[in-house]
């Protein structure tokens, strides 16, 4: 009878113990900060234009050689169709679209002494540039 008082024991301070282990570890492997990071440090760079439409608004970023820019829905809920492109002058068209909650992108550019255009499709309401940070 002692005995398994013991074994019983034992196990559940073992288990105690794998259980400490394993959340210390995650804790380091991820991190404590990781879920608020990607939000933050969306696009580097001051902020250029913002573009406000129906349903949400495109957000251009820039730095002395790069544009970067976003589509970001005016509230926040299920996944719905967003796009975002930006294209350079003599350039291919950088794009990003699928079905966001919140915002598409980044996409980025790099338009060094180049105008840009974007567009941006949230909802199925769109808005588009001409060229310009020329």
């Amino acid at each position: 009878m002692f005995g398994g008082v013991v074994t019983r024991d034992a196990r559940r301070l073992s288990l105690y113990l794998l259980a400490l282990v394993l959340a210390v570890g995650a804790l380091v492997l991820a991190g404590p900060g990781t879920g608020s990071a990607g939000a933050a440090a969306a696009c580097v760079g001051r902020p250029t234009r913002t573009i406000v439409f129906a349903t949400g608004e495109l957000r251009l970023y820039r730095t002395r050689s790069y544009v970067c820019a976003l589509a970001v829905a005016k509230r926040s809920g299920p996944p719905r169709p967003m796009s975002v492109s930006l294209q350079p002058r003599g350039g291919r068209a950088a794009v990003t679209a699928g079905r966001f909650r919140r915002q598409a992108g980044p996409v980025t550019v790099h338009a060094l002494n180049r105008c840009v255009r974007a567009a941006a499709t949230v909802d199925g309401r769109t808005t588009a540039t001409g060229w310009i940070l020329c």
